[in-house]
């Protein structure tokens, strides 16, 4: 973040703290595609993520006066919805969590043979995209939480080791080791089940008939298709220090979004209510 953006941004939040509603809303405004986008990586669900995010931004404006410009503003934006997310025990994988194995079987045993292909008047390219975007969000749920929060900050959301290390409460030793670790992990993974990867076994297209089967894909309801995606986003964030082998390449190309319009509704809508106040006098 350059010194005149930094400027504008202490500016809002001075603003917001002597209770300027508008400069608020700015600011959270501002932060919440970011929030959104992390909160999806780290939960895998959408409807989840927009819960989530909601809990992360009611957490930033209660905290605000404990902002003390002494690092980025999305640095410390980061940190809430990192512990956050941690700690969050809300969403479908926390009941039914993931491993590799499982996955691995599911892929081994998932046999589309007998299936029926959809219906040709459905876009079989929308589909397979869809079925990449929402096989790769859930699969990231096979790693463990610190694991998984250090892989996506490190692959996805290209932060530097200073960065991240400052986020998670590590060095910038222990944050590398991790994520050497976190990708080794998922590399192993990919090379061997996925096709993206150029040697993996399964295949988006081939395996489409089969996701339908089993109401993992909708083809009426295309989730990842109806967001909008935001370019730039990680021009706000931090730069992009670390090395990305060709493996999490596959995760680093996956678009970041905004947050969905029912989210956006809801940050609008609580701002202007009387519970804001009174939560911000909380």
């Amino acid at each position: 973040m350059n010194e005149t953006m930094k400027k504008d941004t202490n500016d809002l939040i001075d603003r917001a703290l002597l209770g300027d509603r508008d400069a608020l809303e700015e600011l959270l405004d501002g932060v919440q595609d970011l929030v959104f986008s992390l909160s999806l990586r780290m939960l895998g669900m959408i409807p989840d993520a927009e819960d989530a995010s909601q809990e992360i931004l009611l957490k930033v404006m209660t905290h605000l006066s404990s902002f003390k410009k002494e690092s980025a503003f999305s640095t410390w934006v980061y940190r809430i919805a990192v512990n956050h997310l941690l700690s969050y025990r809300k969403h479908m994988f926390a009941e039914r969590p993931l491993s590799f194995e499982f996955y691995a079987s599911d892929i081994v045993n998932g046999s589309a043979a007998d299936i029926p292909a959809a219906s040709e008047d459905v876009d079989q390219a929308l589909l397979e995209r869809e079925l990449k975007l929402s096989c790769s969000s859930v699969m990231l749920q096979c790693l463990e939480p610190e694991n998984r929060i250090v892989f996506i900050l490190g692959t996805m959301f290209q932060a530097d080791s200073r960065v991240a290390g400052e986020i998670l409460g590590m060095s910038p030793e222990a944050y590398r080791q991790k994520l050497s670790r976190a990708r080794k992990r998922m590399a192993d993974f990919l090379s061997e089940y996925c096709g993206l990867s150029g040697s993996g076994c399964c295949s988006c297209k081939r395996r489409i008939p089969y996701a339908i089967a089993t109401h993992r894909l909708d083809p009426a309801r295309l989730e990842y298709g109806a967001l909008k995606e935001r370019q730039g986003l990680l021009d706000v964030c931090t730069d992009a220090m670390e090395e990305i082998d060709h493996l999490s390449l596959i995760f680093n190309s996956m678009p970041l979004y905004r947050a969905t319009e029912k989210a956006k509704m809801f940050l609008r809508d609580f701002l202007k209510s009387d519970c804001c106040s009174l939560v911000r006098g909380m």
